[in-house]
C-alpha cells in the first residue's frame, strides 16, 4: 500500500492540492537574482541567496519588505514604502526563468496521480500573472484542474481560503483532499481547512524543520507519496 493511500485508509484522495515554490519548483535562485537586481536599482548592496531562501514563502510584498530591511523581521518597513521597490521587482523576476527547476520525482509523481483520475490544484502565494510561463518552461501545462495565486483571491496562506475555494469548486469534501508543502503557512492553512497535509523536508521554512508544524507525513522526495 502506498504512503498516500495509508493517510486515506487504503483508499485514494479525490484532490490534491500543492504548494508551488519549494514543494514542486526551486525559485530562490531566479526570486534572488530579481531581488538582486532591484536592490542594484536602489542603489543597495546584493542580498545573499541562502538569505533569499529564508525570505520566501509569504509572497512577494513580505519578500521586498524583508530585502529592503536586511533581514527576516521587514517590521520596520510598510507596505506602502515597499510599493515602488515592489514594482520594480515584479518587472526584474518576469525577466528571470532559467534558474528555477523542479524538485527529483515531481513530474512523475504528477503525472501518475493525473493517470489515476485525481484532480490536482496548486495554491501559491505567487502572484498569478508569473505562473502561465512557468508551466510552458517546466512541462506542467495540462497537468492542473484549478491554480490559485497569491493575488487570485481576497486572502493568501496562511488563511485556508484557496484550498476552501478549490474544494468548492471540485465538489469533494475535506476528508477526501490532500494538500502537499514545505512551509509552516502550507500546514498552517490545511489544518485551518482540516484537511489531510504532507510536508517536503527540503522546502523553504524560514529554517525551521517542518516537523515541528506536525503534519501528517514528512517525505524527502515527492513520488514517495506513491511509493
Amino acid at each position: 500500500m502506498s504512503q498516500l493511500a495509508r493517510l486515506f485508509a487504503g483508499e485514494l484522495p479525490q484532490l490534491v492540492m500543492f504548494d508551488l515554490d519549494g514543494t514542486l519548483l526551486d525559485s530562490v535562485p531566479d526570486l534572488a537574482a530579481a531581488v538582486d537586481s532591484m536592490l542594484a536599482q536602489l542603489g543597495r548592496p546584493p542580498a545573499d541567496i541562502e538569505q533569499v531562501r529564508q525570505w520566501v514563502g509569504n509572497g512577494a510584498l513580505v519578500l521586498v519588505q524583508r530585502a529592503l530591511a536586511g533581514k527576516f523581521d521587514y517590521s520596520s518597513i510598510s507596505a506602502a514604502e515597499a510599493e515602488p521597490a515592489l514594482q520594480i521587482f515584479l518587472q526584474a523576476y518576469a525577466q528571470q526563468s532559467s534558474r528555477s527547476h523542479l524538485y527529483p520525482g515531481v513530474l512523475d509523481t504528477l503525472t501518475a496521480l493525473k493517470s489515476k483520475d485525481i484532480k490536482l490544484a496548486i495554491i501559491t502565494n505567487k502572484p498569478e500573472q508569473f505562473l502561465p510561463d512557468l508551466w510552458r518552461s517546466h512541462g506542467l501545462t495540462g497537468l492542473f484542474d484549478w491554480v490559485v495565486g497569491g493575488d487570485t483571491l481576497a486572502k493568501q496562506k496562511p488563511d485556508p481560503m484557496g484550498l476552501l475555494w478549490v474544494m468548492q469548486q471540485a465538489g469533494v469534501t475535506a476528508e477526501q483532499s490532500l494538500f502537499v508543502g514545505d512551509s509552516k503557512n502550507d500546514i498552517q492553512a490545511a489544518k485551518a481547512a482540516q484537511v489531510r497535509c504532507v510536508a517536503l523536508s527540503y522546502g523553504y521554512n524560514h529554517g525551521q524543520p517542518i516537523e515541528l508544524e506536525q503534519p501528517d507525513l514528512v517525505i524527502d522526495n515527492l513520488n514517495q507519496l506513491l511509493q
